[in-house]
């Protein structure tokens, strides 16, 4: 009887303080999240800034971009700029070069991570541990150390101002050693008794990568995708030194070269708007793969 008085909230449940003591917590934990939403407001706020105001500069005309305070809605909105860098530059030819290296590069670099990553985490061969580990340990290895040797071995090759330096290397074992190692994480906390029931069926490796292993790595993989996507997409070191000829310039370079054909122009407005449509297929692309994206990210590196 006493339980069930206990449990209705009766007079022996405000004696042992549970009535009281709930009532106080709930203020509190409100208080809590309210504060939790009204700093995760202004930092998102703080962030979106800068892209706010690289989207208002892009309508704006030159004479008004610096000015202070700054006008956020411009008036009246230039949408030209737009197609005035057309006439700027030949953006349509670096964009089709952009797209070419990012999707063969980023293509290569998620198949041989995957490759690798599998290798690392579901089959057993001697050495593997310690061969990861100097794949980890690639990645102290500043990018410009290698810089000289690699420019020297396309060198000979006669790869320079062609797209090869850029996309083949990618394919044939250049797998970012960060994406192998959040495939291999991912790749670990699959159970081991998927593997084996597939070999009991007579699956091989192959098999099992493909029809086991990738289906159920959808949220890693498209996390590899996306970084891979915004490195080559973003790229403008690799590109300014293997590309020589204009008309093999990337986006990246394009956009360098605007900021020095100004001339005593000010081109500002236009460096503006070739950097909104830049940045606007990756927004589109992080939109479009946002809950895959975040799933891949939470669910990635549980399993040590």
């Amino acid at each position: 009887m006493a339980t069930t008085t206990a449990q209705q909230g009766g007079p022996l449940a405000a004696d042992m303080g549970q009535g009281p003591r709930t009532s106080r917590r709930r203020p509190s934990s409100r208080i809590r999240t309210v504060l939790a939403y009204v700093l995760l407001t202004g930092g998102g706020l703080v962030m979106l800034l800068p892209f706010a105001w690289l989207v208002s500069s892009s309508l704006k005309g030159p004479e008004n971009i610096f000015t202070v305070p700054p006008e956020w809605i411009p008036e009246p909105m230039r949408w030209r700029n737009f197609t005035d860098v057309l006439s700027a530059l030949p953006f349509l030819r670096y964009l089709e070069n952009t797209l070419v290296i990012t999707f063969v590069a980023a293509t290569g670099q998620v198949v041989t991570s995957v490759l690798c990553a599998f290798a690392f985490s579901r089959l057993r061969w001697p050495g593997r541990d310690v061969l990861f580990a100097i794949v980890l340990a690639t990645l102290m290895v500043p990018y410009t150390v290698t810089l000289i040797p690699t420019f020297i071995l396309f060198k000979s090759l006669n790869w320079l101002d062609t797209f090869l330096p850029l996309t083949v290397p990618y394919w044939f074992g250049a797998g970012s050693a960060f994406f192998i190692f959040l495939l291999r994480q991912f790749f670990r906390t699959l159970p081991m008794e998927l593997d084996e029931a597939a070999r009991i069926d007579g699956a091989g490796p192959w098999v099992i990568l493909t029809q086991i292993i990738l289906p159920l790595s959808r949220p890693a993989i498209a996390v590899v995708s996306v970084f891979a996507f915004l490195s080559h997409w973003n790229d403008f070191f690799g590109p300014l030194v293997y590309l020589t000829s204009e008309s093999k310039w990337t986006l990246a370079l394009g956009i360098s070269a605007l900021q020095g054909l100004q001339w005593g122009r000010d081109m500002t407005h236009l460096v503006m708007a070739v950097s909104v449509i830049m940045v606007a297929p990756v927004v589109v692309l992080f939109f479009l793969a946002q809950k895959t994206f975040i799933r891949g990210i939470v669910l990635t590196g549980l399993k040590a």
